[in-house]
């Protein structure tokens, strides 16, 4: 178990690094071959592990492995003709790197793929599909609970992007700074999504995944440090992921039981992450550019700055989100603006921020939209109403933990 669990590690950590190399070596039209060389390396990680112990270089040894399926899929009998004669460039970039990976150059191929996948010729939520499973390792269930969306979208837009991919074969060397810049919105879109799913998760077993948020940063200092992705907009992303990583470790007690935010240990937040996010908002006031992750780096503050929950400024909350519905219309702003002015005024005056609102099928069906609803009526005497939605947002909940954490929700909401 101990094996598997750290095999999962490295799935998530080396995955997309060792895609984004392997296929800028033999080239993005064969990213599905690449994909299915890294999961069987990974698989054979498990087998092999388990018995043999740890490698010296586990991060090599995959990517090793890798390559060496790579080069036994272009060189496979039944293909051989065809392959050595069409792609003889991608079979010798394959055996020269058998034995040459390096961490510094992953990452920036990691970097670089982003790129490449966010063509606007590949219609944005596929852009965002293909890079949540192709470089950041999710799974289809992952993407279509992240994205609010059906797993047979999921499927259709991956193969959208796999197509585009395949078919004009991408040569990032050609990559011109306009090019850069009309794509850097979506690489910071997706990056962002990589946080989210570790701050909170959708897997059933791990509702907090330190190692998304960390590798989220991480491409976003690397792609800060670029001279085309250092921008206001990018400062104020990494403000957002610091100021949320600070309050990890308060996020769970000791069973790993999800703690609601007025229940959460301060003196457990970290407080040199909070002064780094501090730092990066400080970098992201340059120049007169405001953005989505300015305001929501502004609430995630608001949240850092106070001693306590009673002490929450909501009514500067509340404008953020006011601010935050005109930059991006998403019905998730009003939701959350409703749950701020909620604690600021009252749930009554919460719940008319929504009173005239017609959620989309996909938030109206989800455990966020049913949550709030549940708490705001109950707290307002609303029973029947609350019952009605807690019973939803329990069905729809993604894991155990969050269903744990709606029930203490529901349990407080009268006591509030």
């Amino acid at each position: 178990m101990k094996t598997q669990k750290l095999v999962e590690h490295f799935f998530r950590h080396e995955y997309g690094r060792l895609v984004s190399t392997l296929s800028c070596r033999v080239g993005f039209a064969r990213a599905v071959d690449v994909e299915d060389a890294v999961q069987a390396a990974l698989m054979s990680a498990l087998e092999c592990w388990t018995v043999d112990g740890l490698p010296d270089d586990p991060p090599a040894w995959l990517f090793r492995v890798a390559n060496n399926n790579l080069l036994g899929e272009l060189s496979t009998e039944s293909r051989r003709k065809r392959i050595l004669k069409q792609h003889a460039t991608e079979v010798a970039a394959v055996e020269e790197s058998a034995n040459d990976f390096h961490s510094g150059e992953a990452e920036d191929d990691l970097l670089r793929m982003l790129f490449i996948c966010c063509d606007k010729a590949i219609p944005v939520p596929s852009q965002i599909v293909f890079a949540l499973k192709t470089l950041c390792g999710f799974d289809i269930r992952e993407i279509s609970v992240r994205l609010f969306t059906t797993e047979a979208n999921v499927y259709k837009r991956l193969s959208r992007a796999r197509v585009h991919l395949r078919t004009t074969q991408p040569d990032d060397t050609n990559l011109k700074p306009e090019q850069i810049s009309e794509r850097l919105p979506a690489v910071r879109h997706v990056l962002y999504l990589l946080f989210t799913e570790g701050f909170l998760s959708s897997d059933p077993q791990l509702p907090l995944r330190r190692e998304l948020c960390e590798e989220a940063i991480r491409l976003a200092r690397l792609l800060s440090s670029h001279p085309v992705g250092k921008s206001a907009e990018t400062s104020a992303l990494l403000a957002l992921m610091y100021f949320h990583m600070a309050r990890m470790k308060g996020r769970q007690d000791e069973s790993g039981a999800l703690l609601l935010l007025e229940e959460q240990d301060r003196s457990l937040w970290d407080a040199r992450e909070i002064q780094n996010g501090f730092d990066w908002l400080g970098e992201s006031s340059s120049g007169d550019k405001f953005s989505r992750y300015h305001a929501e780096a502004g609430i995630a503050a608001e949240h850092c700055l106070t001693s306590s929950f009673q002490a929450t400024r909501w009514d500067r909350i509340a404008e953020c989100y006011a601010m935050l519905e005109q930059f991006s219309e998403s019905p998730i702003h009003k939701l959350n603006r409703a749950v701020a002015v909620a604690e600021w005024k009252g749930p009554v005056d919460g719940l008319a921020i929504l009173e005239d609102f017609e959620p989309p099928t996909w938030l109206c069906g989800s455990y966020l939209w049913a949550t709030v609803m549940a708490d705001l009526n109950h707290r307002a005497g609303n029973l029947q109403i609350a019952q009605r939605f807690r019973d939803v947002a329990l069905e729809t909940a993604p894991s155990e933990k969050v269903k744990e954490l709606i029930l203490r929700r529901m349990r407080t909401s009268g006591t509030r």
